[in-house]
């Protein structure tokens, strides 16, 4: 599990990233692979600042791996875009660790919070006219995923900066 410290460290790089991605999966239904990369850069470069031990940065690239095959092979039924399998994948790393309940919640009321913050924000006649060439606004059969797998990782990383009681 990543450090308090480490999860500052992490967060700096991380956000501008974050937002990068989401921005633009909803504006283009796309992530693009340069922010992939970035995001991707970030454990080689800072991770083991990050983590206790260097066992735990080393777990941090296969757990990129496991989840890079695993998104390829959810892509491969069309449950995923390829572009969220590569985010997916590129953030894993900073989940080193962590126990599996407390993420599995986070996942799941990040997914849903962005679903419907997506769908409110859809509805505002103010936001549309701001945004009015953004893809998923019109998109009917997919949801910018990117979106939401930004929350999650900023989200953990600023609860990680937080001692634990």
């Amino acid at each position: 599990m990543i450090t308090s410290n480490g999860a500052l460290i992490l967060l700096v790089p991380v956000l501008p990233i974050a937002i990068w991605a989401a921005v633009s999966d909803m504006k283009r239904m796309k992530i693009p692979n340069n922010a992939v990369l970035a995001l991707a850069a970030v454990w080689p470069a800072l991770g083991w600042l990050a983590v206790a031990t260097w066992t735990a940065w080393f777990w941090g690239f296969a757990l990129m791996a496991i989840v890079l095959v695993a998104g390829y092979l959810l892509y491969t039924t069309g449950t995923f875009g390829a572009g969220d399998a590569k985010y997916a994948a590129a953030m894993a790393p900073i989940f080193v660790g962590t126990d599996v309940g407390p993420l599995m919640l986070l996942l799941a009321a990040c997914l849903i919070g962005a679903l419907v913050t997506h769908r409110v924000m859809r509805a505002i006649p103010a936001v549309r006219r701001m945004t009015p060439d953004w893809q998923s606004w019109t998109e009917r059969r997919y949801f910018p995923l990117g979106f939401a797998l930004s929350g999650i990782v900023v989200i953990y990383l600023v609860a990680a900066i937080w001692p634990q009681v």
